[in-house]
């Protein structure tokens, strides 16, 4: 029988507090979470025997001060690359192949409304364009539709415009992206021109959200909110507002580290703690029957 070698948490703590403070979006509380975590280190709290419980607790006290969802050290229960951001992209592939490129849904409701369901994530665009942009272009024929988030966990930024750039007909400026990396910003627009054929900005448009939907999945029904374009139903979001960067930081563990925020230019801010909050609040299971009344309704059906 072989013998399993204890997890040794010092060098898994140690790299992810270096990988704090050189890149987390905020750097005074990458100080301030990097001195917890050495400081609980030296406690005794790390001292367990598997990799998924040191996960779950220094997740904890990682979200401990700010509450930012985006800082984890992630358990891959299959050995994962050192290369960074692999963990990630290996997982994020297998979803993406078995869910029709992340549109596992497009349907016809009573009364010419359609509802396209985008999940468990927005894949990278260059995975992703050409599914969505299928699915987006079946959609594009309805009189009023129905975006799914609820199951959406996030996702690729530059996806966000893709997507929004069908529901909209002019060129529009959706977010604005603060990366810590030289201190910059970067703009996000909707594209000028999509392949296929575009639903528009006129037609009625309704997203739906759960307390699940998250990160970039929030960023597209909060952008589309913001400018007027959807009406949002359903449940408040989780509340995730910063991409970013893993690195594999154990063979099993993946540190995920926030780089950037985002800042809307409606709004001058983000979902980031407070999440989307619904047009329309209701239980999630409830959201698909409420907006699919409000749309007949507004088509007078």
């Amino acid at each position: 029988m072989t013998t399993l070698t204890k997890l040794q948490p010092a060098p898994v703590i140690d790299e992810t507090a270096r990988l704090l403070t050189e890149h987390y979006v905020f750097p005074e509380t990458a100080e301030q979470l990097a001195g917890l975590l050495r400081r609980r280190l030296a406690e005794g709290a790390y001292d367990v025997d598997g990799a998924e419980e040191l996960a779950r607790l220094v997740t904890a006290d990682l979200q401990s001060v700010n509450g930012d969802r985006h800082l984890r050290l992630k358990h891959h229960a299959d050995p994962v690359s050192p290369q960074q951001g692999a963990a990630t992209l290996d997982a994020m592939r297998r979803d993406f192949d078995t869910s029709l490129g992340g549109a596992p849904r497009v349907e016809l409701l009573d009364g010419g409304v359609a509802v396209l369901e985008l999940a468990p994530m927005l894949f990278p665009l260059e995975w992703a364009a050409e599914p969505l942009g299928a699915a987006l272009t079946l959609a594009s024929r309805a009189q009023a539709l129905i975006v799914d988030l609820r199951s959406n966990r996030g996702g690729d930024p530059d996806t966000v415009a893709f997507v929004c750039s069908y529901l909209l007909d002019e060129r529009t400026h959706l977010n604005t992206m603060y990366w810590r990396d030289g201190e910059r910003s970067e703009q996000s627009w909707s594209l000028p021109h999509v392949p296929g054929a575009r639903f528009g900005g006129s037609k009625p448009l309704y997203v739906l959200t759960s307390g699940s939907t998250f990160s970039a999945a929030e960023e597209l029904a909060y952008d589309l909110q913001q400018l007027g374009r959807a009406v949002v139903v359903g449940e408040r979001t989780r509340g995730g507002a910063h991409p970013c960067q893993g690195f594999t930081v154990h063979p099993h563990l993946e540190t995920t580290v926030p780089v950037g925020r985002a800042v809307n230019p409606v709004s001058g801010t983000n979902w980031e703690g407070t999440g989307v909050q619904p047009d329309i609040p209701c239980a999630a299971a409830d959201s698909l029957d409420h907006a699919d009344t409000q749309a007949l309704a507004r088509l007078g059906g």
